[in-house]
């Protein structure tokens, strides 16, 4: 095998972010109803609790956590913290559906070059940060050499390294 120095394990895309929970049918619920996700069949060979659902070409696995009461409880939204992030088609729209939910979120907006991306932060049941953004409006510009793509058009072997976001402000929203 010829190796990729800029894909050295010759990656393709993103296949599933697993995520342990304190109730399997709670953050199904959530992922399914929030986000749009569906339920599919898992391997019988799994012997522990748990359930797949796929959406938006990854698919997001729930784990039983072992001992659900020694999860960490988060409650503030810190933007900087670990998340999974979804572009959308309208910001407005997602905004609209988090207010009908009650759902508690942060909303950001990154500048970069006369360019501002609007983000949702908000928690799962379980705590995990969501993003919901308009990020493909962000140029993905490789530090050294190579031409500016937005994120939908931008393939691994074109990328040297992210550009880095500049400005960042935050409002959290009740």
């Amino acid at each position: 095998m010829k190796e990729n120095a800029g894909n050295p394990l010759r990656l393709t895309s993103l296949n599933h972010v697993s995520l342990l929970c304190r109730s399997i049918e709670e953050t199904m619920n959530f992922y399914q109803k929030v986000l749009g996700f569906i339920p599919i069949r898992r391997p019988e060979s799994l012997n522990f609790e748990g359930a797949w659902l796929f959406g938006h070409g990854i698919g997001v696995h729930l784990l039983c956590a072992p001992e659900p009461e020694k999860l960490p409880k988060k409650t503030t939204i810190n933007t900087k913290d670990n998340h999974i992030s979804f572009q959308c088609e309208s910001m407005g729209a997602v905004e609209k559906k988090l207010e009908e939910l009650e759902i508690e979120y942060a909303r950001s907006i990154v500048e970069e070059g006369g360019i501002q991306v609007e983000q949702l932060f908000f928690h799962d049941p379980d705590g995990f940060m969501i993003e919901i953004c308009n990020c493909d409006s962000l140029p993905v510009v490789p530090l050294v050499g190579g031409m500016a793509r937005s994120c939908s058009r931008v393939k691994l072997h074109q990328m040297v390294q992210p550009q880095p976001q500049t400005q960042i402000h935050q409002v959290v929203h009740p």
